[in-house]
């Protein structure tokens, strides 16, 4: 089923959602530019705040795995970001170590007393619990970590830092196995985090970027080794979506792509749509932030007067200060000590200026005048 969003004016870039279910979403981004495309592609990689836990305390482990091992398998694991806009940054958090706020802690033990068949530890034997103690209460069953079924919206989210469980069987990762005599049992602490700082917090497991299926535009060179190249290269599902060239048509070497086609599959943290509409947002303020930046400062990069007094912003300094115009100690006027002419870098001084240690007839000085090295300076 095919789904449109665009804006009030058609100059506006144009959004079809071709196909999605739980998972995976494929649409096609009109009326824009590729530089905006690919960066939403980048934006929905890397930059969408997800939960996924970041340290692991270890209690018991005596499985034939590594520490390091079972904790980066644990980071892994796929969890539920509901309500991850409501969280702290740990960094930005006031308090102490951890709180509500910005962790969420998951429980785990595991035992293998007197089983000869290994027992294997999935991801619904994660417990989520409040920094205090207590249960984390499902807005749906109660309790989390009961069912931690991720389905295709946000709302059906289990609670936050839950398990996402996609299989059939209701399981989960596979953590580790134990044999006989064997035990796990760690504490796990989940913070909110962008994928710039760690591929775990990834709300995408690959996202597919093409355009220009027909190669009108020759981005692409079909090499090949026989005399035919289309039956190296397998035609697109995308080419029902454009017009092959004409046979004798003139090639527009000036030409851009303007629609392009994104095939996004996350890792259940999120519903896809959700992926999207987030990669927009967090596109939208990082633009915003740099066109506030502009709109306060000058074309040299200082501060305008008076903007951003609230925000710490500086003013620029006035002449006659130490980075003004004249008589300053970076500026010209010839009377101050430091960099201006007539000063320790100007002319007519003894260290870089004209006439001084680098300047003509000095001691790397022009053609001219006796030096420490010969009669020139070279």
């Amino acid at each position: 089923m095919d789904y449109e969003f665009m804006d009030g004016e058609d100059a506006g870039p144009r959004v079809t959602i071709r196909k999605t279910n739980e998972t995976t979403i494929d649409l096609m981004l009109s009326n824009t530019s590729l530089s905006l495309a690919n960066s939403l592609r980048r934006t929905m990689l890397a930059e969408i705040p997800t939960i996924a836990i970041d340290l692991v305390e270890i209690q018991s482990n005596t499985t034939v795995l590594a520490d390091e091992f079972l904790a980066h398998r644990l980071g892994l694991i796929p969890l539920s970001t509901r309500g991850v806009e409501e969280m702290f940054y740990a960094r930005d958090c006031d308090c102490d170590e951890y709180c509500d706020n910005c962790t969420v802690m998951l429980q785990l033990h595991a035992v293998n007393r007197n089983s000869e068949e290994h027992v294997k530890v999935f991801a619904k034997d994660l417990i989520p619990e409040l920094v205090g103690g207590g249960p984390v209460e499902d807005p749906r069953f109660g309790r989390a970590g009961m069912n931690g079924m991720g389905t295709g919206s946000a709302e059906d989210l289990p609670a936050r830092g839950a398990p996402i469980i996609l299989d059939s069987k209701g399981q989960g990762s596979l953590i580790c196995q134990l044999r006989r005599g064997q035990e796990l049992k760690v504490r796990c602490i989940a913070r909110k985090g962008i994928a710039k700082e760690h591929a775990k917090w990834a709300p995408t497991a690959a996202i597919g970027f093409e355009y220009d299926p027909h190669n009108k535009l020759r981005h692409t060179t079909l090499w090949h080794e026989g005399t035919d190249p289309k039956s190296e290269w397998p035609e697109s599902k995308n080419i029902e979506w454009e017009e092959p060239a004409q046979e004798g048509e003139q090639f527009a070497f000036d030409a851009e792509p303007d629609q392009f086609y994104i095939n996004l599959e996350g890792t259940g943290v999120m519903p896809p749509d959700v992926i999207l509409h987030s990669g927009i947002k967090t596109l939208q303020q990082k633009l915003a932030g740099v066109i506030q930046h502009l709109s306060t400062t000058t074309d040299m990069g200082h501060e305008i007067n008076g903007a951003g007094a609230d925000d710490g912003a500086m003013t620029p300094p006035d002449p006659g200060t130490a980075y003004g115009g004249q008589q300053t100690a970076y500026g010209g006027g010839g009377t101050t000590p430091a960099y201006g002419g007539g000063t320790a870098y100007g002319a007519t001084t003894p260290a870089y200026g004209g006439g001084t240690a680098y300047g003509g007839g000095t001691a790397y000085g022009g053609m001219g005048g006796a030096t420490p090295y010969g009669r020139s300076g070279y």
